[in-house]
């Protein structure tokens, strides 16, 4: 960066409008690539390194916190597809009227948890309802959870008194083979409370096995959850964020902004950020709270 600057004066004197505009290119290539390398070092977990499963769950409010979550999951889709993740689709329980009540995908790649980790917590809606004839403005929440994906090798014992399996006919499209086969699976952890869900593959068998590896996931983050908190405890925390807190709002009408709480950064072009362009958040986070 240092080398190029003294080029960019001397091509402003000279009046090289052409030459001016290459290195104010390479310097935002570069000024980009820096600002990746700082965040990519505040991943230092080895769980960052992780794919992960992103879940949403529509709060109170019918219809329009449904059809909130499934906005959200449209944004994570594009997301997960602007950084070159593989998004699959494992679970999902349609809203009554429009929507989903919860949905759950699997982002894949390098560092998808590190970097997605910053999206948990409660997102704030506030727009005019289109299912309100009235035209008045509704505010809506939907929670975001992120689960890394555990390697086979981490033991996490789990006892088969300990759960309650429940089998049904999967939801969504699927042909005969929704109508007729009970192949979606849902395991709930008893002792935690916790609750899995897959319906993406046409074997029960095989969703089972995606129930357990999130089941698993979700036991070892709990774990890793409480050793931090007890860590914390005894150190003391930097930043305070509570656990499900609202963490970002979005605002359609009457003006458009979507701010995130925790860092305070905003943007007014709230139609890229609902196709996925949310790193300008995700960054910031990472950056002021080391990657926690």
């Amino acid at each position: 960066m240092g080398d190029l600057a003294p080029l960019l004066e001397e091509a402003s004197e000279l009046g090289d409008e052409e030459l001016m505009q290459e290195l104010i290119e390479e310097l935002d290539k570069i000024e980009t690539l820096h600002g990746e390398m700082e965040v990519k070092r505040m991943l230092s977990s080895d769980l960052d390194k992780s794919s992960c499963y992103l879940s949403i769950n529509a709060g109170a409010g019918g219809t329009e916190s449904c059809d909130w979550a499934s906005m959200l999951l449209r944004m994570y889709q594009r997301w997960g597809q602007l950084r070159g993740w593989k998004v699959e689709d494992v679970d999902l329980v349609p809203g009554e009227v429009a929507g989903v009540k919860s949905v759950t995908i699997k982002l894949i790649g390098p560092f998808a948890y590190g970097y997605a980790k910053a999206e948990k917590g409660v997102h704030r809606l506030v727009r005019i309802s289109p299912f309100d004839s009235n035209a008045k403005r509704h505010t809506s929440f939907a929670s975001v959870d992120i689960t890394p994906e555990v390697e086979d090798d981490i033991d996490i014992e789990i006892k088969p008194d300990d759960l309650r399996i429940d089998t049904f006919r999967a939801s969504g499209a699927g042909g005969q083979h929704v109508n007729k086969t009970e192949s979606a699976v849902r395991i709930t952890h008893l002792p935690s409370g916790i609750v899995v869900g897959c319906q993406s593959q046409r074997s029960q068998i095989q969703n089972r096995e995606t129930c357990y590896k999130m089941l698993r996931s979700k036991l070892y983050e709990l774990e890793e959850e409480k050793r931090k908190n007890k860590l914390e405890q005894i150190g003391g925390e930097k930043k305070d964020i509570a656990w499900g807190s609202q963490i970002r709002n979005y605002v359609f009408q009457p003006y458009t902004l979507v701010k995130d709480t925790r860092t305070k950064v905003e943007t007014g072009n709230i139609i890229a950020v609902m196709d996925g362009e949310i790193d300008l958040f995700v960054n910031a986070y990472l950056k002021e709270f080391g990657g926690k």
